[in-house]
């Protein structure tokens, strides 16, 4: 059996087979899952003679020699470091590490031969590497059969290499102990392995059958058969992905009763010509197609995307005001508190001549105004209900919800988004599902659209508006603030405001609040004393940070100092210059999402980004001289290309790609709270042609046969129901 527990395989034993558990690896099928991290081969390793002309590559390079020396080396000021000298045949290398030296001094041996990787530095006139990923390669005289692995490299042998942990290789789990067991597994069980793939789609896609991918990607007889193994687990991966959207789809499009809108709305219209704007080609098309989708009898389902300014709020507003006028209540669901405000306002004044009775539910009221809010939803009155995660609590009834939009999605998780549909359906007397639009001014790059989106409709507002000018930005160092003063003195005397934003991380969030305000203060004491200057900071009341807000949108604040609390929302036309100080402890979609909230005006409009001199200084000359520097070193090089990206480019969409290759998917725009399958070997960044592939697959299949009922179909049923029976009820939540 595929599920059988690793204990009783040969070589594993009950304390291996728990540590086994802490990688994830419970099962057989769990073990042959488990795949290589990389590969090994004569044709990719470097000779050491060949380091010096590859010193500062940026990518990292394989050496395979013999341990002929180790010591702990101690530095100035009593830091220490564990040095393993390296040989092959044309020179030796040095292996540093810093810190867990006890640990190092007792996993290698001196006459056992690894393979390093890393990238290659002068020290004292030797060449090394810092931090290498090693794989022990030697025989163990101890381990009767093993393969000779330094031997098979001559040979030009395909060598996988497995993550491990520490405690597993305390238990000699190590990659080479890993290749041992999933060497012998594929010959003692891999006929328990079933087809999951029908014959048509195998046949169709040229894909080679499970069996020989999986024993192939984990030995290779050579590079093409590697890529054909990988290309077919890669497609699997996908394709389950992609049947799981396509099966929420369906539910949503064939199976779900929603509301079928009248969308001739006197309201809208009302609203649309009051604007002192003309609304965009991008917009108007837009509008259609949400208005198609409600005028529809099954739930809308439909993700708008639009840079920031580009005119999502008011789309939205347009559908609200048409599910208003059928005699519905719409809730407007934002992350924060002061995003809900800073929409509560921006509905309210577009909305001031028109009836509509508009509530701010959020955190922290009142305990009478809240009560008041909560009877004004109950009863129906309340027609456009605005608010945080507050809008799902328990004590939260509505009369009739027929509209739900939420904005900035991706910051709440599937399960609060699937509260706020239930509502909607215990509140009807004829129980309906209510129409979906969720926003994002954080632009999708399409491979993630088609998976942590697969099942949504999309919409895209492309175009900005008419008046808008480009916003100019520029990169200032440390030693040229007086300059960045300078000009920020000479905006304000043109009439115009300012933004001055610091970072607020979450590990150091109160020393960075201390810096921020310990920085505000010197400059509203000694840079900006003349000029009226104030600070806001997410520790703050929302009364107060409300005043503040007030204030600066009317003009009675020239220069907000600011953390990361007005990263979305904010909308004051006359501020044209943002400064963002430490620029390089930003990522890239903060930076983006800062450098929108100026260039709302018809004014030329500036972003200003200060960062340290050396974050995009020369790579060094060397080595890191501890774990923490060459921590360092790494995110110097992550913020050096996340500066030179939003330099180069105000396009929201290039800049999402840049940030997806950057931080991968799942940290990207938390996709662990989408409720999908996690990707073990399929890469949606760079396996975007397999993945179109695989969607299309699956989704002709669910509308052929949507039951799976098929004699030919019975494989990827099998295997559907059996392995993503939870996520399909999870998804089907969202």
């Amino acid at each position: 059996m595929k599920d059988e527990s690793l204990q009783y395989l040969h070589g594993v034993g009950p304390k291996r087979a728990a540590v086994l558990a802490s990688l994830g690896i419970h099962t057989i099928h769990d073990l042959f899952y488990y795949f290589p991290r990389n590969y090994l081969d004569r044709s990719h390793v470097t000779k050491i003679k060949d380091l010096r002309r590859l010193l500062f590559t940026d990518h990292d390079i394989t050496v395979v020699g013999k341990v002929v020396a180790m010591d702990t080396v101690r530095g100035r000021g009593g830091s220490a470091r564990f040095v393993l000298v390296l040989n092959d045949e044309t020179g030796s290398l040095d292996c540093v590490f810093f810190g867990g030296i006890q640990w190092f001094q007792k996993m290698f041996r001196v006459g056992e031969v690894l393979a390093v990787s890393g990238r290659p530095a002068m020290y004292g006139g030797r060449i090394q590497f810092v931090h290498p990923e090693f794989d022990r390669l030697s025989l163990d005289e101890e381990e009767e059969g093993e393969v000779d692995w330094s031997n098979a490299l001559n040979t030009g042998a395909i060598i996988p290499q497995y993550r491990s942990t520490e405690g597993a290789r305390r238990v000699r789990l190590d990659s080479r102990g890993l290749r041992r067991i999933i060497k012998r597994a594929l010959g003692e069980k891999l006929h328990v392995i079933d087809e999951t793939l029908s014959k048509s789609i195998l046949e169709k896609h040229e894909l080679v059958d499970a069996r020989h991918a999986l024993r192939s990607i984990h030995f290779p007889q050579g590079w093409n058969d590697l890529d054909r193994a990988r290309r077919r687990l890669k497609f699997d991966e996908l394709f389950y992905l992609q049947l799981l959207l396509a099966y929420r789809k369906r539910e949503v499009k064939l199976e779900q009763q929603g509301v079928s809108f009248v969308v001739k709305s006197k309201l809208a219209r009302q609203l649309v010509d009051s604007l002192p704007f003309e609304l965009t080609k991008a917009q108007k098309k837009v509008i259609r197609e949400i208005a198609s989708d409600m005028s529809s009898p099954r739930p809308m389902n439909r993700l708008l995307q639009g840079d920031v300014g580009s005119g999502k709020t008011i789309v939205a507003l347009i559908a609200m005001l048409i599910a208003i006028e059928n005699g519905y209540q719409t809730a407007f669901m934002a992350p924060t508190e002061i995003l809900s405000e800073q929409h509560f306002h921006t509905l309210r004044s577009f909305l001031k001549a028109i009836p509509v009775n508009v509530r701010l539910l959020i955190g922290g009221q009142r305990q009478r105004l809240r009560k008041d809010i909560l009877e004004d939803v109950k009863r129906g009155s309340a027609q456009l209900v605005v608010g945080t995660h507050a809008l799902i609590q328990e004590q939260v009834t509505f009369d009739q919800l027929g509209l739900v939009v939420i904005d900035e999605q991706h910051r709440f998780g599937v399960l609060q988004r699937a509260v706020l549909r239930e509502k909607a359906l215990k509140s009807s007397l004829r129980p309906v599902h209510p129409d979906v639009l969720v926003m994002t001014a954080t632009p999708i790059p399409r491979s993630l659209a088609m998976t942590v989106y697969g099942d949504l409709d999309v919409s895209i507002i492309n175009e900005m508006p008419e008046h808008r000018k480009p916003i100019r930005t520029i990169l200032r160092f440390d030693s040229q603030r007086e300059e960045v003063y300078e000009f920020v003195r000479q905006e304000v005397a043109k009439g115009r405001q300012v933004y001055i934003v610091y970072p607020l991380i979450e590990e150091s969030e109160k020393l960075d609040l201390q810096a921020a305000t310990k920085n505000f203060q010197r400059l509203r004491d000694e840079i900006f004393s003349d000029l009226d200057i104030e600070l806001i900071h997410g520790r703050m009341s929302p009364d107060a940070k409300d005043e503040i807000m007030s204030d600066f949108k009317l003009g009675k604040i020239n220069i907000l100092v600011a953390t990361t609390v007005i990263e979305v929302g904010i909308d004051v036309p006359n501020a044209t210059v943002m400064v963002i100080e430490n620029a390089e402890r930003f990522g890239l979609a903060q930076l983006h999402q800062l450098r929108g909230r100026v260039g709302r005006g018809s004014e030329q409009s500036y972003c200003i980004l200060v960062a340290k001199e050396k974050i995009l200084s020369a790579a060094l000359a060397r080595p890191p001289s501890s774990e923490a520097a060459f921590a360092e070193e790494v995110e110097r090089k992550k913020a050096e290309a996340r500066l030179k990206t939003i330099l180069k480019t105000i396009d929201g969409f290039k800049i999402a790609e840049v940030d997806l290759k950057l931080r991968g998917p799942g940290e990207f725009f938390g996709t662990k709270q989408s409720g999908l399958p996690e990707l073990q070997i399929a890469n949606i960044t760079t396996d975007g042609e397999i993945l179109s592939v695989a969607r299309k697959e699956a989704f002709h299949l669910v509308a052929d046969d949507p039951q799976l009922r098929r004699k030919e179909n019975q494989s990827v049923r099998k295997h559907f129901l059996e392995r993503y029976k939870n996520q399909l009820a999870l998804v089907k939540t969202g």
